[in-house]
């Protein structure tokens, strides 16, 4: 019983041994970050469409959809950081608050439920990295995210971020959001589209598809815009303003109607349909988040965005 436990101790360290010499060797051949820095800097990443094919995305002022931060509405940004990161200017890349509220509730669920990703991280893994769920992958996007605050300023992050986000089958970025959801150019989306984008961005393709739960959809615009006007982004009158607007879906049900019968050609054809991730499954069943408020108040209807410089090394 003795030699076993101990044969056993020793497998064990040599598998771990081996695995972090994996890791070690992983970490050596992650890519530089530096190029970010260069607002004139277009590169390609790939993406995968809704039938989980890969397709190239031109990242940068290239791409005819891409809004530089000077045109995106402080109400779009407020909106995603309230709702996906509301430490975001007070962190460096990593959340260790939600990093530990997120490996209790997995331990709870006895999965990868959770991953507690900043918005740093979720570019991290847009522009380098799979969306696999694996120890791994979550450790190359902890530290690329590190080197990504290192390298850029906060607003350069929150750039490039709202111009890669996925909003609908092969719609990314704001700038293409906006044109394909609403018909006009993102620095005239107004506060209720602002929120009505920042909440389709937990799970576009199943938890809060636009195209099959709009009504999800609207609820968590809604609570979105509520956090805005507690944490000062919005006067009382500014919320009400944008409560009361009705987003134009008009040309949105024209898109569900053309999706629909896409996705039934396309299902008839091959029968295949892509399995929900274990993120789109557990997202399913969160209709709201709970967020902190932003590092410091603001007098309603005077929120802006910080400087370019704010937060940046």
């Amino acid at each position: 019983m003795v030699r076993k436990t101990k044969r056993m101790i020793i497998i064990g360290s040599g598998v771990l041994l081996i695995y972090l010499g994996y890791i070690g060797v992983s970490l050596m051949f992650l890519p530089s970050v530096e190029g970010l820095k260069n607002r004139r800097m277009s590169m390609k990443i790939q993406v995968r469409d809704w039938q989980g094919k890969y397709h190239p995305l031109l990242v940068g002022p290239r791409n005819p959809y891409w809004t530089p931060a000077g045109e995106i509405p402080a109400e779009m940004k407020w909106a995603v950081i309230l709702a996906e990161d509301s430490n975001f200017y007070r962190h460096e890349g990593i959340d260790v608050k939600a990093i530990k509220n997120a490996i209790k509730y997995d331990l709870e669920k006895k999965r990868f439920a959770r991953g507690a990703s900043t918005i740093t991280q979720q570019l991290a893994r847009n522009l380098y990295l799979t969306r696999e769920k694996t120890v791994t992958r979550k450790i190359k996007e902890m530290i690329l995210a590190g080197r990504i605050e290192q390298e850029l300023t906060k607003g350069r992050i929150i750039e490039l971020y709202l111009n890669v986000v996925e909003l609908g089958p092969m719609v990314h970025g704001i700038g293409h959001g906006a044109q394909y959801y609403f018909g006009k150019p993102a620095s005239a989306l107004t506060p209720r589209e602002c929120a009505f984008l920042a909440a389709m961005l937990p799970g576009p393709r199943l938890a809060y598809n636009p195209y099959k739960k709009i009504e999800r959809v609207l609820r968590r615009s809604e609570m979105i815009l509520g956090l805005m006007q507690n944490n000062g982004v919005l006067s009382a009158e500014e919320y009400q303003r944008a409560m009361a607007e009705v987003p134009n879906v008009l040309r949105l049900q024209s898109k569900v109607d053309e999706s629909i019968r896409k996705e039934e050609a396309f299902v008839n054809l091959s029968g295949a349909t892509i399995p929900a991730t274990d993120e789109e499954k557990e997202q399913s069943g969160e209709e709201n988040r709970a967020v902190e408020p932003p590092p410091a108040p603001v007098e309603p209807g005077n929120a802006t965005v910080p400087a370019e410089g704010a937060g940046g090394k």
